[in-house]
């Protein structure tokens, strides 16, 4: 029912588009307490990841490009970075709600991790994916009791859906992982090399 539901959402809010990108008009801009956010809040650059916890080329950025990232920029205070959810199917929305129900020191942790193992819970079964990613919550201390709770919790897949909404009419988001630095969109996955041109570029304004 959820999955058809969420299908029915997604079908929605395919429709709500828009081609502006005005940094003065834009409220996707502003980070809220809804955001999950690492870095310094004062850091000179911003970005804003859209990603698809089921996105093969999401994986690829967490994986491989946002430990040097973090090494470089994050840890030094020249970049915030702020994860929002995209998903484009149900195992990524079940994994975002997932993430919603942890507790921020180590939330950054979960979200690598649910990366690094996308092969092993990302399933076209619902049913498939939700066992295999309540193993994998549940090796880290999440109880089934926690599990279900959090599964069930139409706050937070009515927060991840109405962020959908807002990406799309903010930045006309189409595909995962879409980045927004500093207000300027970037699309597509991006090496290391590729965020330091852009990145060296903004610091030497």
């Amino acid at each position: 029912m959820k999955k058809i539901i969420y299908t029915i959402c997604w079908i929605f809010l395919a429709s709500f588009a828009s081609q502006s990108l005005l940094a003065n008009e834009i409220s996707g801009l502003k980070i809220t307490e809804n955001d999950f956010t690492i870095g310094d809040k004062n850091a000179p650059i911003t970005i804003i990841e859209y990603a698809s916890m089921s996105c093969s080329h999401c994986a690829d950025f967490h994986n491989n490009t946002l430990p040097d990232l973090k090494t470089e920029y994050i840890d030094t205070g020249k970049v915030r970075m702020v994860f929002r959810d995209y998903p484009f199917n149900y195992p990524a929305l079940l994994g975002s709600m997932m993430l919603r129900c942890i507790p921020e020191d180590v939330k950054y942790d979960y979200m690598n991790a649910l990366y690094q193992l996308q092969a092993t819970w990302v399933n076209r079964d619902p049913k498939v994916s939700k066992k295999e990613l309540y193993k994998i919550m549940q090796s880290g201390g999440m109880t089934k009791d926690e599990f279900d709770a959090c599964y069930g919790n139409l706050d937070n897949e009515n927060l991840i859906l109405e962020g959908v909404m807002a990406a799309q009419k903010d930045f006309n988001v189409k595909s995962t992982p879409t980045f927004v630095i500093n207000g300027n969109l970037v699309e597509g996955n991006k090496n290391i090399k590729e965020f330091r041109q852009i990145i060296d570029k903004i610091l030497s304004e």
